[in-house]
């Protein structure tokens, strides 16, 4: 026990070594609170685990008091369609494949006694009732838009004064003895609470392909988020933050319009969304933000390892934009030729059934319709039809 605590308090003196996080000369009693001048220190970011606990309930009761409502005033059902209960069809579902070929539904056809129309929407309608409604994603949208909100407006609330917003010298002017304001605590504190919240409920959420690419950006934003805390890049970090938040309200509030059937206003919601994304992160942040964070510095200070570290990251995160912005393109050509807006990285299959799901139900229904005007001798645009002209 004793040799385990010994390794653990050589690792933690090796990893906080000034030469890892601070320029040359400058030691951590540097950054030590006087004169009621407080400093950042790894210990103030403990309160975000609890804060993201707080989120996390803060969303359970916004969803069922705020977005639940709101999705019903859209149209917008909760309950999912339940297939009729097939023991022979549900064994095959669950033990062999939830994706049959035509030869397996010609033969469990033929075991059911049923049609192969009927077998094919039975796997469509029992594939559908495992994935989440649209109420769950229009909940899901809605808190992210209503937190992504509130964060950018208090982002420029806490930003629009200060002098290093203007003038990116200022970022560095006095680097790194400088010391920390009440509002760029409480900014890093919501947003990194945020982000824990976010990967805290990954496992509940609506599952997406990207499911792998979200966990990795909620890890990366919270590591970069620390780091740049740790090395006191207070300045630099709130300017990177600001300029992420600013395009997620469009594009969350594209979703929630595009969950409630408002295709048009879902469209326009989405190139406000493109427009601001491609400005934002493929033209401020890397000629605004790593410019001042990469050659900028180099002006006052010679290169050490945190920032170094720091715009690898940033250079990755950059990286990441480009992806991104491969697939908005790509969902602007769709729209543009397609008219139509469809998140690339959910599943598309999803979306494809249910709308054939709701295809068939209306074209039962008009079917419905016409066998009973049939019955009482109308024809289809329910004008009589002569005695003996039915089998016409």
């Amino acid at each position: 026990m004793r040799a385990a605590f010994r390794m653990f308090q050589t690792f933690k003196e090796w990893f906080w070594l000034e030469r890892f996080w601070l320029p040359p000369q400058v030691k951590w009693s540097d950054l030590e609170d006087h004169d009621g001048l407080v400093f950042v220190k790894p210990s103030h970011l403990y309160i975000t685990i609890p804060c993201a606990f707080g989120l996390l309930i803060i969303r359970h009761f916004f969803e069922k008091f705020i977005a639940t409502p709101l999705a019903k005033a859209f149209g917008i059902k909760e309950d999912i369609q339940k297939v009729i209960p097939n023991t022979i069809l549900e064994n095959f579902f669950k033990h062999s494949t939830r994706h049959p070929s035509q030869t397996d539904i010609y033969g469990l056809a033929k075991k059911c006694t049923l049609t192969e129309r009927q077998v094919e929407r039975w796997f469509r309608r029992r594939r559908n009732q495992d994935r989440p409604c649209r109420m769950k994603k229009f909940r899901e949208a809605c808190w992210r838009f209503a937190f992504y909100l509130m964060i950018t407006v208090a982002g420029i609330a806490f930003l629009y004064d200060k002098p290093w917003v203007y003038d990116l010298w200022q970022v560095w002017n006095g680097y790194p003895r400088q010391p920390l304001l009440p509002s760029q605590y409480w900014y890093y504190v919501l947003e990194m609470s945020f982000y824990w919240s976010l990967l805290f409920s990954l496992g509940s959420d609506v599952k997406r392909k990207d499911f792998l690419a979200h966990v990795i950006h909620h890890l990366a934003a919270i590591s970069l988020m620390s780091f740049s805390w740790c090395a006191n890049y207070i300045r630099s970090g709130t300017l990177v933050m600001i300029v992420h938040d600013v395009a997620d309200i469009w594009l969350e509030s594209a979703k929630m319009f595009s969950y409630a059937g408002w295709k048009q206003t879902c469209n326009t919601l989405f190139f406000i969304f493109s427009t601001i994304f491609l400005i934002s992160r493929l033209i401020i942040f890397p000629f605004w933000i790593l410019h001042c964070t990469l050659v900028v510095p180099m002006l006052y200070l010679e290169p050490f390892f945190s920032y170094i570290f720091l715009n690898l990251q940033l250079i990755v995160l950059q990286i990441l934009h480009l992806y991104w912005g491969y697939f908005i393109l790509k969902m602007l050509k769709t729209c543009i030729f397609l008219k139509n807006i469809q998140d690339v990285r959910s599943d598309d299959e999803d979306g494809y059934e249910e709308e054939e799901e709701e295809e068939e139900e209306e074209e039962e229904a008009t079917k419905g319709k016409g066998r009973d005007c049939l019955k009482n001798g109308l024809g289809a645009d329910r004008h009589l039809i002569p005695n003996g002209q039915h089998g016409r």
